[in-house]
C-alpha cells in the first residue's frame, strides 16, 4: 500500500514523466525535419537518448515508492504535441532550435521547477535536479547552436 506522502510524490513524478515522454516524442519530429546531413541531427539523437534515460529513472523512482510509472505523455501532452505538430511545421534548422529551446526551457525546465516546489522527498528532488541540470546543458547547447 503506498502513503499518501508516497502518493503525492508519485502524482508529481508521474506528471515530470510524463513531460520527458513529451520532450522525446517531440525530438523524433526535429529529428525526422533534419537533413541526415545536418550535424544537429545527431546532437538531437543524443539529446533524446538523455530524456528516454531521465524517463527510465524517474519510472524506477516511482516504482521505489511503490507507484504505477505513466507510459505515454497523457492526453494534455498529446493534445500539446498534436497541435505543435500541426503549426509548427519548420523545416529550417534555425526555426527547429527555436522550437527545441522553447520546449527545453518552457516546458522542460520552468514547468519543471514549479511543478515540484515543496511536493518531492529529498531523493526524488535530488533527482529531478540532476535532470534539470542535463536540461540546462542541452538549453546551453542548443542556444549556442542558434547564435
Amino acid at each position: 500500500m503506498i502513503s499518501i506522502e508516497n502518493h503525492n510524490v508519485v502524482k508529481t513524478l508521474n506528471q515530470l514523466l510524463q513531460g520527458q515522454y513529451m520532450g522525446i516524442h517531440s525530438y523524433e519530429e526535429f529529428i525526422k525535419n533534419l537533413d541526415d546531413s545536418s550535424p544537429l541531427r545527431n546532437n538531437f539523437i543524443t539529446i533524446q537518448k538523455d530524456l528516454k534515460h531521465h524517463s527510465d529513472l524517474l519510472s524506477e523512482r516511482i516504482q521505489e515508492l511503490k507507484g504505477t510509472p505513466a507510459t505515454s505523455e497523457g492526453v494534455v501532452g498529446k493534445i500539446e504535441l498534436y497541435i505543435s505538430q500541426i503549426f509548427d511545421h519548420s523545416n529550417s534548422e534555425k526555426e527547429i532550435l527555436k522550437h527545441a529551446i522553447k520546449g527545453e526551457n518552457l516546458y522542460g525546465i520552468k514547468m519543471t521547477e514549479k511543478l515540484v516546489r515543496d511536493k518531492l522527498d529529498e531523493k526524488s528532488l535530488n533527482l529531478v535536479d540532476r535532470i534539470l541540470d542535463k536540461q540546462r546543458e542541452h538549453v546551453d547547447y542548443l542556444k549556442s547552436e542558434l547564435h
